[in-house]
């Protein structure tokens, strides 16, 4: 490989939200990768630091560019100038959204288990989740359309929030899928947001479709949420976008985004997201290599050490779905004696939904060391309960 993601750096005292544990703890837990970003991309940055002038900054043609080339190039989708926005962040444009484009009182449909965060930006806004729970089967997730299409006819249900490519369980949905949902959406006027960041860590030989470009109905009922954060670690630098086709959408959303004064880049954001996209691609295929070799050690270390619990089948993010059920159905317990015992940190399912009680979502986005003491630690923990 030319990038080097076998290196163990130290994250201990740079106010790290993953990191800051005590020392002898192994986070495995939030998505946030232990590796350096690309250096193309750190480059740049140290480029645009060295002008040493930091005042306000536009968005320029470059930074629609690059979006522009990379969805075309990489996931055959066009993505027109005109439909694109700044935003600071991904959380930040769902909770915009979700006060513009709702009122108090009214259901948000989720897919659970999904995306923790998607439950604050629904509460926190007054609003109702309301749950259209996937079916778990045979060691994977497929959806309720039958349920599905019963609670988007509830009046009540106006905002659907699609996590695409799925986390925490890693499936990507077929275009068969996504096109069945935009038909019942746009039959029962539910608008549709498409969190789409995890979309470029796809296991190799594998692409996502962007749900916007699966038909009319799709396309013209939805927002889009999408970044380089996730795919090249550097969410710290706050930089995403959101495109809207339709132009009545469009615009509700931007005077959302502005009013909430998310809509604004910092000295740096422009500059990442635009060496991400224009010089990322290598880095990115071989970070995407390198965790699905760590993904295929975890399934085995799993097989032969660790029977008892099972890897759900993903093809895409950094982030492992642990069916743990035949050893406890409470995962909050479960994360706190793994921790508690050997210094390991996951993430319990129930955060994800209370079907997803009984799983432990694991970050594998770390060097291979880390990767054998993590699984080692995962099996100390369970052999202690």
């Amino acid at each position: 490989m030319k990038y080097d993601f076998d290196t163990v750096w130290d994250r201990f005292g740079t106010n790290s939200y993953k990191w800051d544990l005590k020392e002898e703890e192994l986070p495995m837990w939030v998505a946030d990768m232990d590796f350096k970003t690309a250096p193309e991309i750190i480059q740049a940055m140290e480029e645009r630091a060295s002008h040493g002038i930091f005042g306000y900054t536009v968005v320029p043609q470059e930074w629609y560019q690059a979006y522009q080339d990379w969805w075309r190039e990489r996931h055959h989708f066009v993505i027109e100038k005109e439909w694109m926005m700044f935003c600071t962040g991904v959380v930040p444009a769902i909770s915009s959204i979700v006060r513009k484009m709702t009122t108090a009182g009214e259901n948000i449909l989720v897919q659970t288990p999904v995306y923790n965060i998607f439950f604050h930006s629904i509460v926190n806004n007054g609003r109702n989740i309301l749950e259209n729970e996937l079916v778990y089967e045979n060691g994977e997730y497929h959806m309720d359309f039958e349920d599905l299409e019963k609670k988007l006819s509830n009046p009540q249900t106006t905002l659907m929030l699609l996590c695409n490519p799925q986390n925490p369980a890693g499936k990507i949905w077929s275009r068969e899928e996504l096109k069945r949902i935009g038909e019942l959406c746009e039959k029962h006027h539910v608008l549709v947001v498409a969190d789409e960041i995890h979309c470029d860590l796809t296991a190799p030989g594998k692409e996502y479709t962007p749900f916007a470009s699966v038909s009319e109905a799709c396309k013209n009922n939805s927002i889009t949420c999408i970044a380089p954060t996730k795919t090249f670690n550097i969410a710290g630098i706050q930089t995403a976008a959101v495109f809207v086709p339709n132009p009545v959408v469009r615009h509700k959303v931007n005077r959302g985004i502005n009013t909430d004064e998310v809509a604004e880049p910092n000295v740096f954001a422009v500059t990442a997201a635009v060496a991400a996209f224009t010089k990322g691609s290598m880095w990115l295929d071989e970070l995407r290599e390198y965790i699905e070799e760590n993904r295929r050690y975890v399934k085995e270390f799993l097989e032969k050490e660790l029977v008892q619990v099972r890897l759900v089948s993903s093809d895409a993010t950094y982030l492992l779905w642990l069916d743990c059920k035949e050893v406890t159905n409470n995962s909050n317990k479960l994360c706190r004696i793994i921790r508690e015992e050997t210094g390991l940190v996951l993430s319990s399912g129930r955060s994800y939904g209370e079907c997803g009680n009984g799983f432990l979502r694991m970050n594998i986005a770390c060097p291979k060391e880390r990767l054998v003491d993590g699984c080692k630690r995962l099996k100390q923990g369970i052999e202690s309960l």
